[in-house]
């Protein structure tokens, strides 16, 4: 800022001394910095935490958009598809047109509505997978299940995650730490390569970062060096597929209201939750899928090895 108010009074002299009117204004920068304030009342939940005890609900649907069937006849294999993004994410493809098999921990509630959502207001299908894919056998099983139901997948979507908040690398446990990396990172390796012998040419992989990998965070230190390290994968991945036909993207979003806000935070910092950013709210989870359905769609057919930011207005860098 010092060097700012330097550049602005050298300005105003110089207009001075030729006699030309030149208005110097200050433009705040687009970051993440803004005061934290309440806009959602105070919440917490056990994990996984549950959509429909969420206050507000978080809105994953827009009625008014009908789809125009940019994924007719596609296969799509969501993980972390029964809330939040993922939730969002598997009704919007339904709607243009995909076959949906979407997996979840252990939030059965939260599955079948979405699935009853894809199959009675859409006439889609959605499979269900239950598993803990932060093991090996579960993300094998998982892509099994989702073969052995539709023949093959034409758009894999690594999209579940968790965290723990924690104020200092001291106070993360090793637990938490393999947790973390298992669930976020190890498991889009073993479904991604479990997934590859049933994906052709002109299939797609949308992998799931956040904006902590752009900038870090300073409570979430092990979920922002999974995120960092997802955005690696997936550059590295898509220069290794693009010979085959198959991009590799992603979507790194920032502050979104799901089950793992209020599930991972206090009451009092999950109603602060997206505050911050410069738009000063967080995102719903119907915001954030249209990224993923144009990285899906022949839209991006030109794009691989990217990342897209509906972050609520931050800049980042990379």
């Amino acid at each position: 800022m010092k060097l700012f108010t330097q550049i602005a009074a050298e300005t105003t002299q110089l207009s001075r001394n030729r006699g030309i009117k030149i208005s110097v204004a200050f433009i705040k920068p687009m970051q993440k910095g803004s005061d934290k304030k309440q806009i959602r009342p105070p919440q917490h939940q056990k994990r996984p935490g549950l959509e429909k005890n969420m206050k507000p609900q978080p809105v994953f649907d827009d009625l008014e958009i009908s789809g125009n069937s940019k994924l007719r006849n596609k296969i799509a294999f969501i993980t972390g598809g029964d809330s939040g993004i993922g939730k969002a994410v598997a009704i919007l493809f339904a709607k243009e047109g995909a076959s949906i098999a979407i997996s979840y921990l252990s939030e059965t509630r939260d599955a079948k509505e979405t699935k009853r959502i894809i199959e009675k207001d859409y006439n889609g299908t959605c499979y269900l997978i239950r598993g803990d894919i932060s093991k090996e056998k579960n993300c094998i099983n998982a892509v099994k299940e989702v073969v052995r139901q539709y023949g093959r997948i034409d758009i894999l979507v690594n999209n579940a995650a968790l965290h723990y908040e924690n104020k200092s690398l001291a106070k993360i446990t090793t637990r938490e730490l393999i947790k973390t990396f298992e669930t976020n990172i190890f498991s889009y390796f073993w479904i991604t390569r479990a997934a590859l012998p049933h994906m052709r040419k002109n299939s797609c992989i949308i992998n799931s970062s956040s904006v902590t990998a752009y900038r870090g965070s300073g409570s979430l230190m092990d979920y922002a060096a999974t995120k960092g390290a997802i955005v690696a994968f997936t550059r590295s991945l898509s220069s290794n597929l693009a010979k085959k036909g198959i991009r590799v993207n992603g979507v790194a979003p920032g502050p979104i209201w799901t089950p793992l806000i209020p599930s991972s935070f206090k009451a009092k910092k999950a109603a602060q939750h997206g505050s911050d950013v410069p738009m000063q709210r967080a995102g719903e989870p119907v915001e954030i899928a249209p990224s993923y359905l144009f990285l899906a769609s022949s839209d991006a057919s030109y794009m691989t090895g990217q990342f897209l930011h509906p972050n609520g207005g931050e800049i980042i860098n990379g």
